[in-house]
């Protein structure tokens, strides 16, 4: 790693890079134990073809109960809200970007590296709509069923898809970073995928996607404050406000979870201890940007260096995911 101000001409790296990181020991997933995670074996479809009518039993209370986590389009929040607006004129839409890199001149190079990686997390979003389409008896069989649970993921996917429009165009207007580099390492982190070892099951997938969501709105949730710190006002707002929605968002897949427990407790029991013992992966661990293979280690250092997410944070969802659901007690 070599150090690097961000200023012009643009850095080489997706991630800026300080010669202090060189000292930090590497840290194997933001949110994940330090220990590397056991590779997956790729078992698919583990979920036992009679579970297939316990999902389809459930579209009603789905619609009943879940679908209104969505909110209304027309009372969403959207990025241009947050942004310099054009509307107003060169002059003043100009002011505006000056202002916002005035701002951003107290952040620390690490702030960016932090902000740029929960920025691609949010970008690849069309491999997460993927990976939940894959989970037998929810999946959206046709692109736009009128099933519950397939209206379900794409409302979520269409208010989560805000977040990365944000951030992305929050970071492009910075001009603390190089912008090739983050489209290309955005473009490696779609077509490379995930591997969070659901094997197309809905109670795994569940699971997985309750314990995310936790995750990500305490990232967000650091970062808002650390803006905070920094005097950047509006970048915490920006966090923030993307942290409320990862909020409502596990709350929902937290309803879910309790609900498996409900109607079926032996077979999410399971899917909780097979989740847990291979440890919650981030989405990010297949981070490259062509040049660095570690990465997402890297990253991952950042994160545990400034308290965005650590080791310490996996063990308290862990905590916080037992005592919410109650478990040992159903």
């Amino acid at each position: 790693m070599h150090s690097m101000t961000f200023s012009s001409p643009p850095p080489t790296t997706t991630i800026p890079r300080c010669k202090s990181l060189q000292r930090l020991p590497p840290v194997s997933a933001m949110a994940s134990s330090p220990i590397a995670p056991p590779s997956r074996h790729h078992i698919t479809h583990s979920m036992p073809h009679e579970k297939l009518e316990v999902f389809k039993s459930l579209e009603s209370w789905v619609s009943e109960n879940l679908l209104d986590f969505r909110k209304p389009i027309e009372k969403c929040w959207q990025p241009s809200e947050f942004l310099p607006d054009p509307s107003q004129g060169f002059d003043r839409s100009n002011e505006e970007v000056c202002e916002l890199r005035q701002r951003v001149l107290g952040l620390p190079d690490e702030y960016f590296v932090m902000l740029v990686g929960n920025m691609l997390g949010e970008d690849s979003l069309p491999t997460y709509q993927t990976m939940i389409n894959t989970w037998d008896g929810v999946r959206d069989k046709t692109g736009s069923s009128s099933c519950p649970w397939a209206i379900w993921t794409r409302s979520w996917a269409a208010e989560e898809n805000r977040h990365g429009d944000l951030l992305r165009t929050y970071i492009y207007l910075s001009g603390r970073v190089d912008m090739m580099m983050i489209d290309k390492t955005t473009q490696y982190m779609i077509r490379a995928g995930m591997d969070n070892g659901t094997e197309n099951n809905p109670y795994m997938g569940f699971v997985y996607a309750s314990f995310q969501e936790r995750a990500t709105f305490m990232s967000h949730g650091n970062m808002a404050r650390l803006a905070k710190e920094a005097g950047d006002p509006v970048l915490a707002r920006i966090c923030g406000t993307i942290a409320a929605d990862e909020k409502r968002h596990e709350n929902a897949y937290i309803k879910i979870v309790e609900k498996l427990l409900e109607v079926d407790p032996d077979t999410t029991m399971l899917a909780i201890s097979n989740m847990m013992k291979k440890r919650i992966v981030m989405p990010q661990h297949l981070m490259y940007d062509g040049q660095d293979s570690n990465l997402f280690e890297n990253y991952s250092a950042v994160s545990q260096r400034l308290g965005v997410h650590t080791t310490r944070d996996y063990g308290e969802i862990i905590e916080f995911f037992y005592n919410t659901m109650e478990i040992g007690k159903t």
